[in-house]
């Protein structure tokens, strides 16, 4: 028997899911950089196992230069090969040139005077949903219209997916199951 609180069903598992999941999941996030951050490692997650980007997370950070976006955009040839080199990471060089083009949009924004972080709140009134938390899904009407937008601006591996997980990761979505503990504590934060 365990003195474990409820948890999603996805984090049940792993030490370092249980972890993130307790700690990070689901909390909304304001920080336009840390925003970005999350959506980039969603979309190294493509294909993936999420546990594997957790478990890379700090060889991410050191990689892209803790996800800085102006030192990111910054990146030319010699970084992708650099970063294709690096164990430490996902050597994926699709998606390493799609975080540094990542970078540029971001970049891009801020110059216009579009914050990325009002842009992403922007598609929820700038409060969290707060979904039934009767299972999940992998996609929503919402994260297709993020996808959208998102690519229309030139953002690479945002399909509907990766976009719904990454809005359930920053807390866009309180989508903690019933019965978690951590769904009341995640929904008091809107």
């Amino acid at each position: 028997m365990t003195d474990d609180p409820p948890r999603c069903a996805w984090a049940v598992s792993d030490p370092l899911n249980r972890a993130y999941h307790d700690a990070e999941w689901g909390v909304p996030i304001r920080d336009s950089r840390e925003l970005w951050e999350a959506l980039m490692l969603e979309g190294f997650q493509a294909g993936l196992a999420w546990i594997v980007i957790l478990r890379k997370r700090e060889a991410f950070r050191a990689a892209f230069a803790g996800f800085d976006p102006m030192k990111v955009a910054a990146f030319g040839p010699e970084d992708v090969e650099r970063l294709m080199a690096n164990p430490g990471i996902v050597r994926a060089r699709a998606k390493i040139e799609a975080t540094i083009k990542g970078a540029r949009i971001w970049c891009e924004m801020q110059a216009r005077g579009e914050d990325f972080a009002a842009f992403c709140w922007g598609f929820t009134g700038g409060a969290p949903i707060q979904s039934p938390g009767h299972g999940f899904v992998a996609t929503t009407p919402l994260s297709e219209a993020i996808s959208r937008e998102l690519k229309r601006r030139g953002f690479k591996f945002v399909g509907p997916t990766i976009v719904h997980a990454w809005m359930q990761a920053v807390g866009l979505v309180n989508d903690h199951q019933q019965g978690c503990f951590r769904r009341a504590p995640v929904a008091a934060l809107a």
